[in-house]
């Protein structure tokens, strides 16, 4: 059995093509599955959920696909977020809320000839309680746990952050997918994770994957775009860090 996991596209529809297309040599796969933060940064958020929506995607809601709904729906947020994000608002519609306020939180998968929670992976945006709350690679053992809490599964994967990194905790493997729009790991590659699971051993293996950043084009396009702070934008994108 095999998985895909992908995250943090943040509107760059020409870094989700690229994904696809290594997906597409990578042979059959059992499911791909979207951990959330689909729209709100890059040129194309109305394209991604175009992509999102023909396909046969598990997608799950991140963070900022919260914070459209409710700024959508006039829960107030700040000034500067919501200038922001009535741009994207205005390219997704209604139909693009509706289809965010909808999406799921997690994704467990208990694979052939596994027991579930403890065989299963389990895929969340930030974590498995929340959208917010940080699995940061220089978190301690304890702190990662209060994080976690009760949690049981072979794999946990997740974005967020957008630092590509795995990580053991005691039977868990804590599995950062990173970003397919833009990293944040100074490593400007759209990343995507590869999970197999090996039913003789009962064990996930883990693939990290990174594949060439499309930059030109994408620069072109968010040129072309009518992104507030266009340049901005692309700097921070090159920057692929906080």
């Amino acid at each position: 059995m095999r998985v895909a996991v992908m995250s943090d596209i943040h509107g760059f529809n020409l870094a989700l093509e690229t994904v696809l297309d290594d997906l597409a040599q990578q042979g059959p796969l059992a499911e791909t599955i979207v951990a959330g933060d689909l729209c709100e940064v890059g040129p194309g958020p109305a394209e991604v959920l175009d992509i999102l929506r023909a396909g046969t995607y598990t997608v799950l809601q991140g963070n900022t696909d919260r914070d459209l709904v409710e700024m959508a729906r006039g829960a107030g947020l700040l000034d500067r977020a919501r200038r922001w994000g009535n741009h994207v608002l205005d390219e997704i519609g209604d139909e693009g809320i509706e289809y965010l306020g909808d999406l799921p939180f997690s994704r467990r998968i208990t694979p052939p000839g596994g027991t579930s929670p403890d065989d299963d992976l389990l895929a969340v945006h930030a974590n498995p309680h929340d959208l917010d709350r940080k699995l940061d690679p220089e978190m301690s053992d304890r702190e990662l746990r209060e994080v976690l809490g009760d949690t049981r599964a072979a794999v946990v994967a997740f974005g967020h952050i957008h630092i590509c990194y795995t990580r053991r905790l005691e039977t868990t493997l804590l599995a950062d997918v990173s970003a397919v729009g833009n990293p944040k790991d100074g490593d400007l590659r759209c990343k995507y994770g590869l999970f197999t699971w090996d039913e003789t051993a009962r064990a996930w293996h883990a693939e990290l994957r990174k594949l060439p950043y499309p930059l030109d084009e994408t620069a072109a396009q968010i040129r072309a775009s009518s992104l507030p702070n266009a340049e901005k934008v692309l700097a921070k994108l090159i920057k692929a860090s906080y």
